[in-house]
């Protein structure tokens, strides 16, 4: 009995430490156990391909810019992509400095998809914001010196859904105040999609709201018997983005082989564009993860030949949020 209970120990710290060095804030065992081992119970959004106007076996994709808002830099080069098609969907950060520009260029072009980039850490060193709500009315998603939590760990540890809530209504709020005509939540840093209490207060706002809400398939081990998949959630089979560890002299190789190797199903490439310029090396400074220059080679890749050319070449057809939106609601 001893040696069983010093193993069940020995798993515990071992799943503990294996969500530590992947930062991921879980701290339920039964939650942390199916994410480990991918169990689910769920089901797609019924007839999605086909209500799109395609047939299961066909390779969707949605090629998706982040963290629209955050910064002059980004704004310039994710214009850019989407009035070019480079990109075709992207979400916005409505906590930082530049939303103001998304707004003016939302109106001007409204047939372009944007959402949500729904907020609620603040991750640069020396860049930060607070909630679009006064902090006193949000106070467990406040840190000591006035800002969004600094990352995911923190902000799981302390907010409460009804602060969550709250927050994200009035991101939702202030981007339609601008003019903005969201077309779908997502998560930034992916910190709404590990707490259940948490995850549940993001969907609920998408459901209030009629949003489609994006949900990558390994979050989906949420949904059980218990917990039954809301109909506007919509799951992406697959998600790819670049991480870390991907060496900046294989950048154009990883997005190629992603294209080379997509499969059936509902896809999302995921990049972060900027310019590798003063601006954004000042934001990003000690940060080279989503720095200026990963933000540059992002664009540089999918305004290349290569890209374009993988795309077609692989038969692969190309949907977006919008598309998705008006077939929920």
């Amino acid at each position: 009995m001893k040696w069983t209970f010093i193993a069940f120990l020995g798993l515990v710290f071992s799943i503990f430490v294996y969500f530590e060095i992947n930062e991921i804030p879980i701290y339920n065992l039964k939650v942390a156990y199916k994410f480990i081992t991918g169990v689910s119970d769920y089901e797609q959004y019924e007839g999605l391909a086909e209500k799109l106007g395609y047939s299961e076996s066909d390779k969707l994709l949605i090629i998706h810019a982040d963290d629209i808002g955050l910064s002059k830099s980004v704004n310039d080069a994710s214009f850019e992509a989407l009035k070019k098609g480079l990109v075709n969907s992207g979400s916005i950060m409505m906590t930082c400095d530049y939303i103001l520009d998304v707004g003016e260029f939302a109106i001007k072009n409204p047939e372009i998809d944007l959402g949500l980039h729904l907020t609620v850490t603040s991750e640069w060193r020396d860049y930060k914001w607070g909630g679009v709500s006064n902090s006193s009315s949000i106070p467990s998603l406040i840190d000591k010196k006035g800002h969004l939590f600094e990352n995911k760990k923190k902000f799981t540890w302390n907010a409460n859904p009804d602060d969550l809530k709250r927050e994200l209504q009035a991101q939702i709020n202030l981007a339609k105040s601008l003019g903005i005509n969201p077309t779908h939540i997502d998560s930034h840093e992916g910190a709404l999609f590990f707490d259940q209490k948490l995850f549940k207060a993001y969907l609920e706002v998408g459901e209030e709201n009629k949003l489609p809400v994006f949900v990558p398939k390994p979050v989906a081990v949420h949904f059980d018997k218990s917990f039954p998949k809301p109909k506007n959630v919509v799951i992406v089979d697959n998600m790819y983005m670049a991480l870390p560890d991907l060496e900046f002299s294989k950048w154009d190789e990883y997005y190629i082989n992603v294209l080379n190797n997509l499969g059936p199903g509902l896809n999302e490439i995921i990049v972060h564009l900027g310019y590798d310029d003063k601006e954004m090396q000042n934001i990003t400074v000690d940060h080279p993860n989503y720095g200026s220059e990963w933000r540059n080679l992002d664009l540089d890749v999918i305004s290349s030949q290569e890209f374009r050319k993988a795309i077609e070449d692989n038969n692969i057809k190309l949907v977006t949020w919008r598309e998705i939106q008006n077939i929920i609601y």
